[in-house]
């Protein structure tokens, strides 16, 4: 079994293997604007998984991937040739969902701080129900009552000296 560093290693180079493929070799005019965003290796070596986006329409992705399948025998033989391992893995394009998610989760997070902003808009002119002050305080009847108090119990103990 190989260790992870090393399956961790080669995905690394075949991703930049296969971005620059992409940039330089590959003219397909199907192929649109295409970032290589992450690769993953299984641990035998033998298969890696290319995640990748493509700026545009659905057409456009539909037709980024056709573009990657038909030259995916052509990026395979050069991550051999530059990776120089004894069976070249075998690559499978799969397109990464992630900035989609990111873009939902920032539309979601935009219309919370826009529902946060009218709340305290709406919050801005209102007051509480109820007291100004609402915690309890001794009346004023207490606080004579409990100096009383205090001023026998200070008598009692004079005395009793």
């Amino acid at each position: 079994m190989v260790d992870a560093a090393r399956a961790r290693k080669l995905a690394d180079r075949i991703q930049q293997i296969v971005a620059e493929m992409l940039e330089r070799r590959i003219k397909d005019p199907r192929l649109g604007f295409v970032t290589v965003t992450d690769t993953r290796v299984t641990a035998d070596l033998r298969e890696a998984t290319v995640f990748y986006t493509v700026f545009g329409s659905e057409a456009e992705r539909a037709d980024s991937a056709a573009a990657l399948e038909s030259a995916k025998g052509i990026i395979r033989s050069e991550v051999g040739r530059q990776t120089g391992v004894r069976f070249a893995p075998t690559l499978t394009f799969k397109h990464d969902p992630l900035p989609d998610s990111a873009r939902h989760l920032d539309d979601l997070i935009s219309a919370a701080r826009a529902r946060d902003a009218e709340v305290a808009r709406q919050a801005q002119g209102a007051s509480y129900a109820g007291e100004p002050d609402p915690y309890r305080k001794p009346e004023e009847e207490d606080d004579d009552e409990l100096a009383d108090l205090q001023g026998s119990e200070r008598a009692a103990g004079d005395d009793q000296a």
